[in-house]
């Protein structure tokens, strides 16, 4: 499947991926009306259940499956995620030991609902804009921040999420001969002390979405070694890549 060929479809329906692990991709699969998606669910295969509309997303393994299966689950899902929503979340589940969120998905548990008192005015922009907005965790944030980029020449000190604001830190790590570029928010302790905060030596770049402010950044320019050692371990990372992938199909 080419990824960059993934049909959109209606958002609040559930889309089905089958790893194809020869191929190291997920091909999507078409599920009939009648099947419930519990009952596509096999010890020898993993797949891959997208609901774009409450940007949440799993990996079942069933109990049958490798290693190496996973570890090629874990990339071909990424790309198909970036193709659909970037700030889609990724869990992953086992068989026999499938969370309470996934059992609702597929058909096993109801959602219980809950009434609410509107205590604020009604929202008038796009329903996954508020969706998302209000589903705002940190790896929500990592993924909005990674989709949006960074100036180049500089680099993130700080995020600002209404009242909360967090560090930023980026790293890279090897994994299984491949270098990964990991990023991470986190909470400041004692950094910035109460009262006025001038922000001194900072840049504010602020994002916005129809009129509201979702976050704000806090930009910090690189010295030059930071730049180099950042094209150094990107070098890396465009080599490790190319190169053959750490698990090949027999």
């Amino acid at each position: 499947m080419d990824d960059t060929e993934i049909p959109q479809k209606d958002e609040q329906e559930v889309r089905v991926f089958q790893l194809n692990d020869e191929l190291a991709e997920f091909e999507e699969l078409e599920i009939e009306a009648e099947v419930k998606l519990h009952e596509i669910l096999k010890p020898d295969l993993i797949l891959y259940f997208v609901q774009a509309s409450k940007y949440r997303s799993y990996i079942w393994a069933g109990s049958e499956t490798s290693v190496r299966m996973k570890f090629i689950a874990a990339s071909a899902a990424s790309n198909v995620r970036d193709n659909i929503g970037p700030a889609i979340k990724i869990s992953t589940v086992d068989e026999n030991e499938e969370s309470t969120p996934f059992k609702i998905l597929i058909g096993l548990e109801e959602e219980k609902t809950y009434e609410e008192e509107q205590t604020g005015p009604a929202y008038s922009g796009k329903a996954e804009d508020e969706v998302l907005l209000k589903n705002l965790t940190l790896e929500n944030i990592v993924l909005l921040l990674e989709k949006i980029g960074c100036p180049d020449g500089y680099t993130r000190e700080m995020v600002i999420d209404g009242k909360n604001i967090y560090g930023y830190h980026e790293t890279y790590k090897e994994y299984l001969g491949e270098i990964i570029k990991e990023r991470k928010l986190y909470r400041l302790q004692e950094k910035v002390p109460d009262g006025p905060y001038m922000a001194e030596g900072l840049v504010p770049r602020m994002l916005m979405s129809y009129n509201r402010v979702v976050l704000t950044e806090l930009l910090r320019k690189k010295t030059s070694d930071e730049i180099e050692l950042e094209e150094i371990n990107e070098k890396k990372i465009r080599e490790t890549q190319s190169s053959e992938a750490p698990f090949t199909a027999s």
